[in-house]
């Protein structure tokens, strides 16, 4: 039996896409195998969007070829579409192809097969504007589903490469997805992420159907108990959207909100969608429609020309929004980016300790949006046995509003519905007791 080695950097929607490529190679009876082992075909999914992060894919490529220099090495992903020629270059790989054409990655194996020659597969992104089709039927994670119904960006925000190595916004056709969705709920998923490069834009090239649109649509895919949203701009937050958050009871009460910076002049050099101003009364307009729900969000922090006003700026509003868990991550110059280019960058010390204070501010918030349920019932999906109780005999999970809950339940449990009242809160875990288990949509109390 043939086997194949993947190695996955980056993103969600990286892994995603891993998982796609999996199944056609499971399907041509291939094995699975650890990247750290012998195997016929290695399979390195590139990320692009740090220079570092192309460092780390060259690593991983030439540690497959070491690794077994008789293997196919093929190298997809976010640097193998910018920089096919510069992969290439490395001796032992065998095809590049990037964020396109792999649903035909089979027929570049077998002809690689027969004539070892490197094929070069990468086309000019740009052009393409069909959304690849890829399915995934299962994960190993058993009781969340991610579904992939975007890909692409036309924001081209100042500090990011990703336009240019994922092409503009293609949407995945509706009833795609909801075949897809379909048959992931009767493979005994409960709860779907949905997730895209840039998510929120879903729609953004269909006729008349946007993201609120297929919310409501998958709302009523039955046996389907929640729906997750992996990242919106608020922008894209509209009363559509509003209106879903407000009246589907399937919608988790957690949404990822990149702000970014939390000053306008920052923003403006950025070039995000909107003002400081703009992006609370969102908010505002949000909590309103969703009370209790966790909004988390990304900010990079010491973009060029952040001054230490600036950053204070941002440091009060993200403060006044009160999200609950932040992301923050120092600016790091992407070569080819115009901000790459911008005169004023930010001393590394001077980023690195305002990055410890947005950190210490995020785990107050943290902390503060959790106590807020001590002592409330929450509906939470245990994924898998808790490994810091020597003891064990514990489960942890996710609420829908995204706390992690440990509590006292064995394996049975993974994957069903437990009504949990939360008796502690931490930063990044609370305690809780199991009051009942959701069996066939009815509660069933222990």
């Amino acid at each position: 039996m043939p086997s194949v080695a993947f190695y996955t950097l980056g993103c969600k929607v990286n892994f995603y896409d891993t998982e796609a490529i999996w199944q056609l190679f499971k399907n041509e009876g291939y094995e699975q195998v650890d990247f750290e082992q012998t195997a016929d075909v290695y399979l390195i999914n590139t990320c692009h969007v740090t220079n570092t992060g192309d460092k780390k894919s060259r690593q991983m490529i030439r540690r497959a070829v070491r690794r077994n220099p008789d293997a196919i090495v093929a190298v997809t992903g976010c640097y193998a579409q910018t920089s096919p020629a510069e992969i290439l270059d490395i001796p032992g790989v065998d095809l590049v192809v990037g964020n396109q054409d792999r649903d035909k990655i089979m027929e570049f194996v077998h002809e690689i097969e027969q004539t070892r020659q490197p094929i070069n597969a990468v086309r000019n992104i740009m052009k393409t504007r069909a959304f690849e089709e890829m399915d995934v039927p299962d994960f190993a994670d058993r009781t969340r589903a991610f579904l992939k119904i975007q890909d692409g960006c036309n924001n081209f925000c100042t500090f990011c490469i990703i336009p240019w190595s994922r092409g503009l916004s293609r949407s995945r056709d509706p009833q795609s997805i909801l075949r897809q969705a379909n048959q992931l709920v009767a493979a005994g998923y409960k709860e779907i992420v949905l997730t895209g490069i840039h998510t929120g834009g879903y729609g953004d090239d269909l006729e008349n159907y946007r993201l609120s649109d297929l919310l409501w649509d998958l709302d009523k895919v039955e046996g389907l108990e929640r729906i997750r949203i992996s990242s919106i701009e608020a922008s894209q937050i509209d009363e559509a959207m509003l209106n879903v958050l407000k009246h589907s009871s399937k919608m988790c009460r957690h949404l990822h909100i990149p702000l970014q910076a939390g000053d306008d002049t920052v923003l403006k050099r950025m070039r995000r969608k909107y003002t400081t101003e703009e992006f609370l009364t969102k908010m505002k307009l949000i909590r309103e429609a969703m009370p209790d729900l966790a909004i988390t969000t990304d900010v990079i922090v010491g973009f060029p020309g952040e001054s230490d006003e600036m950053f204070q700026n941002g440091y009060e509003l993200m403060k006044e929004i009160g999200f609950s868990e932040m992301h923050v991550f120092p600016y790091s110059k992407r070569t080819g980016t115009p901000a790459a280019r911008m005169e004023d960058q930010v001393d590394d010390e001077v980023k690195n300790a305002r990055v410890h204070e947005l950190i210490d501010l995020s785990e107050q918030l943290q902390l503060a949006y959790a106590q807020q349920f001590v002592g409330r019932e929450v509906d939470v999906i245990p994924e898998r046995e808790y490994k810091g109780s020597p003891a064990g005999g514990k489960m942890q999970g996710y609420s829908d509003n995204y706390l992690q809950v440990v509590f006292d339940g064995g394996p049975e449990l993974e994957g069903q519905v437990c009504r949990v009242k939360i008796t502690a809160a931490g930063v990044n875990e609370c305690q809780g007791e199991v009051i009942s288990v959701m069996e066939n949509g009815l509660a069933a109390a222990l």
